[in-house]
């Protein structure tokens, strides 16, 4: 599981990890997520680096830390991630992935049937 990429900090991969948890509803509102130990020996990563993972959720408002007992998805949380990770890829993603899209001439409807390919497979 510790398959982290040199392209982005390891914290903020962790983040992800974390935000992908809430968004498939592996966790949900009120529930404990794993201990930042727990989370750090399956890694192999430095406790710090989890902390700094948990606390850019507290940040945003969909993680809560209580005293003793850990870490817990806040009420409202998927909803606030949607919106935050809908935003953060139509600034930072989309734009990149738009000018790809013009450059490689793509029109929608080939980029539809291709998106339609994998479903089918798994069916």
């Amino acid at each position: 599981m510790d398959d982290f990429h040199t392209s982005q900090p390891i914290f903020v991969q962790i983040r992800q990890r974390l935000i992908g948890m809430i968004l498939r509803r592996q966790v949900g509102e009120g529930d404990a997520l794993p201990s930042v130990r727990q989370i750090a020996g399956e890694l192999s990563v430095n406790p710090l680096t989890v902390t700094k993972a948990f606390e850019a959720l507290v940040d945003i408002g969909v993680v809560e830390k209580r005293r003793g007992l850990g870490m817990f998805v806040t009420n409202g949380a998927r909803e606030k991630l949607l919106a935050h990770e809908r935003d953060k890829f139509l600034a930072e993603d989309w734009p990149r992935i738009a000018a790809q899209i013009k450059t490689l001439e793509l029109d929608l409807q080939s980029l539809l049937s291709s998106a339609q390919k994998p479903q089918e497979a798994q069916k």
